[in-house]
């Protein structure tokens, strides 16, 4: 008897062990919510997606938000993530008319979402569908309910459209943007295929079972750039069976190590939903193409072999400021193929590119912002990047590329004026454009592009001076002050001049046109004011000294709209998670409230910090204040949330603001730590008191690249009101600056 106790005891034990491990490894997953931020405040929602981080295929259901009781299709993938899904289907059932589209609604507490796994009813025909992401593979289940006329409506391919091939699989290609896309796709049950012509180039596919077939039918499939036998291929390497748990235990398990890279203690359960949610939208893109060491590049439309991994979808605009910084943290070898594929790029096509995707340059936006990237990877230490062809090509964009805002074309008169004159020319208010290059919709963005280009310039000319080029420096660094030409000081902005460098008066709050593009671009003066990363000590001197600045600091959080929110959001729709003049909802944004750091006031930053992030990140469908942008607006709370942010990419500095959580451990490459500690932090104890990095005492609030790859731990004292003392003496902030 008292051997079988003793045998209970242990199984039970073990099962508790067991219950207590299943839990930790899902601890972290369980907090991702890929429905937070799925309806939008004014443009573009978050998408409710399921991928493994960073892979070729991500999947999500086609609806236009959250709020869309209407789901139109799935896709097999999505080849870019503002693009919609590339072969679109819908599992359905009943007597349906065929030369029509089918549609169905959905019940959103029904539905399931996780990076790793879904689920959804299809309420109009009474299915459930699930899904598991692969790679370069994916597995969906139809449940039907519905025993009777089981089908699948397949969407129109442009390419070779969707047939059986001999082995009763389901193949098909389509063209986007000259870019050709192959799916090859495995039924568990075979169906028959049947076509309606609905238009001179357009037929409805349509997948149909015998009513005596299965109830839950199995669908997996691989993609590919390259040709239908390696999508074929691509499948058979993933998904070799039909074990669909398999397949989605494997992403939840590459879901498990990217979550385990950032351990976070204390905090509410709400920060920890916003916080992981926020990795996880930080691991969307870049998306790694190479298939088998092979990978198609649109920027030759070639075919290369090559063992290092080919990435593509980006937005450097966006993601400079801290996706990037972030991946070179935690996975650095990632971070150096994505670089090094931009120089591939730029060896195939000629130009170093600001917006690759999987079809080629979008050239959206404005600046040569990829360049700041390479600075930033090459001072933080990555390797196997050829930095010498990386500058080649960060100098003939600088050199002989327009700077107009969404055009990629060589340089036109505009930027000869700006090489002569040190600033981009804007028009007068109703005057007509006379340079043809310019984007009717876009303009000219005068001020925003100046500023801009000077930063990139200062990048340009600190990778020259890393590399010993010592003219090339002197060259760009005097054109990295360019800036300074469009302070008018008497009004205490940056402002646009006209050809003959007259100062054009306009209200920087809100002239300019839509979005304020014909001088800054999707935000107002008040934004742009603060747009100088590179030399916050000369926009200081600019201003008028440390005391001005801060004011206007101040000034920029108080400062009233001028005008109803209906007039401000007709004119600047990307204008969101507004505090004064501030907004919280585009990206030039960011690095605004960590400006107190730089003023005898760093508890200023610690105070915005904690306000935007407990304002404007909570943890439902509207917690998102603007379009994320595949990361770039997510990786903003992921460094915020742990306590520090990189300021100035290109700087390999961090500076500190007030961490949500009381411990966080980041785990790093070669088994090295490195820790924020915050025992005190509470949602009132936002205020830092006193730091030590490694044991001694850290005046103000700044620490190094160096500091956080090597290990250690960063301690802060925190407490409920501000130690207006700390980090304020000036010697605090590095000479770096």
């Amino acid at each position: 008897m008292k051997y079988k106790i003793l045998f209970v005891f242990f199984v039970f034990f073990g099962l508790f062990n067991s219950c207590k491990s299943e839990y930790q490894y899902d601890d972290a997953l369980r907090f991702i919510d890929p429905q937070i931020g799925g309806v939008a405040p004014l443009l573009k929602p978050t998408k409710t997606r399921m991928h493994i981080p960073n892979a070729m295929v991500r999947v999500n259901p086609e609806r236009k938000d959250y709020r869309d009781d209407q789901i139109r299709s799935f896709p097999l993938t999505a080849y870019n993530h503002r693009g919609d899904g590339i072969f679109n289907f819908l599992p359905v059932s009943g007597n349906l008319p065929l030369n029509k589209e089918p549609i169905s609604a959905w019940d959103q507490e029904l539905e399931q979402a996780s990076p790793f796994y879904y689920s959804t009813w299809l309420e109009d025909f009474d299915i459930t569908l699930e899904y598991a992401p692969g790679e370069k593979a994916g597995f969906y289940r139809f449940n039907y309910k519905n025993a009777k006329d089981k089908k699948v409506f397949l969407k129109d391919l442009n390419g070779t459209d969707w047939q059986l091939n001999a082995e009763g699989d389901l193949v098909g290609d389509l063209v986007f943007k000259e870019m050709k896309a192959y799916a090859y796709v495995k039924l568990d049950v075979p169906a028959t295929l049947s076509q309606v012509k609905v238009s001179p180039q357009g037929v409805n596919t349509w997948l149909t079972w015998a009513d005596a077939s299965p109830q839950q039918i199995n669908m997996k499939y691989g993609i590919s750039y390259i040709s239908l036998e390696q999508a074929k291929r691509n499948l058979s390497n993933e998904i070799p069976d039909w074990d669909f748990e398999k397949v989605k235990a494997n992403a939840r398990k590459q879901w498990q190590n990217l979550t385990n890279l950032i351990q976070v203690e204390g905090g509410t359960e709400a920060n920890k939903r916003s916080f992981y949610t926020a990795l996880y939208r930080s691991s969307e893109r870049m998306v790694n193409i190479s298939e088998e060491q092979k990978y198609y590049s649109s920027y030759d439309k070639k075919v290369h072999t090559d063992s290092k991994n080919f990435y593509v979808d980006d937005a450097i605009w966006d993601t400079f400021l801290a996706v990037h910084p972030l991946r070179t943290i935690f996975n650095p070898q990632m971070e150096s193929d994505m670089i090094s594929s931009y120089v591939r790029m730029f060896e195939q096509w000629g130009w170093m590119p600001q917006f690759p995707q999987v079809h080629g340059e979008t050239v959206p936006m404005n600046g040569f912002h990829s360049t700041i990237m390479v600075l930033d990877a090459y001072r933080k230490g990555l390797k196997n990047i050829d930095y010498e062809k990386a500058y080649e090509g960060m100098k003939k964009n600088a050199l002989q590329q327009t700077m107009v805002p969404w055009r990629s074309d060589v340089a036109c008169e505009l930027d000869q004026f700006y090489a002569e004159k040190g600033y981009f020319p804007a028009l007068r208010p109703g005057e007509v454009e006379t340079v043809p290059l310019v984007h009717p919709f876009e303009k000219r963005q005068a001020v925003a592009v100046t500023l801009a280009h000077s930063y990139d310039d200062w990048a340009l000319a600190q990778m020259a001076l890393e590399l010993g080029k010592k003219e090339d420096y002197q060259y760009f660094l005097a054109r990295a002050t360019n800036y300074k030409n469009l302070y008018w000081k008497e009004k205490g902005f940056f402002m646009p001049k006209d050809k003959d460098g007259n100062w054009i008066d306009i209200d920087p709050k809100f002239d300019g046109g839509m979005g304020g593009r014909d001088y800054y671009d999707e935000n107002n003066g008040w934004t742009y004011l603060w747009n100088v990363q590179q030399d916050i000590p000369g926009l200081q001197k600019l201003m008028g000294g440390k005391t001005v600045f801060k004011d206007r600091l101040d000034q920029l959080f108080r400062e009233d709209l001028g005008r109803s929110n209906y007039e401000l959001y007709a004119k600047f729709p990307d204008f969101t998670g507004i505090v004064g003049q501030f907004s919280m909802g585009n990206q030039p944004s960011f690095h605004i409230p960590y400006l107190y750091n730089f003023t005898d006031s760093p508890w200023k930053t610690q105070k915005k910090i904690r306000m935007l992030l407990n304002t404007w990140f909570k943890d439902n469908i509207f917690g998102m204040p603007g379009d994320e942008d595949g990361g770039a607006t997510s990786a903003f709370v992921v460094f915020s949330a742990m306590g520090f942010y990189p300021i100035t990419p290109g700087l390999p500095i961090y500076t500190i603001g007030s961490p949500w959580f009381t411990k966080s451990t980041l785990q790093l490459p070669e088994g090295k730590k490195f820790i924020i500690s915050a025992p005190k932090c509470s949602e009132t104890n936002k205020y830092i008191q006193s730091a030590k990095l490694n044991g001694k005492t850290l005046d103000g609030p700044w620490f190094t690249h160096n500091d956080i790859v090597k290990g250690g731990i960063l301690e802060l004292e925190m407490g409920a009101y501000p130690n207006k003392e700390w980090g304020s003496d000036p010697k605090s902030i590095p000479a770096i600056f």
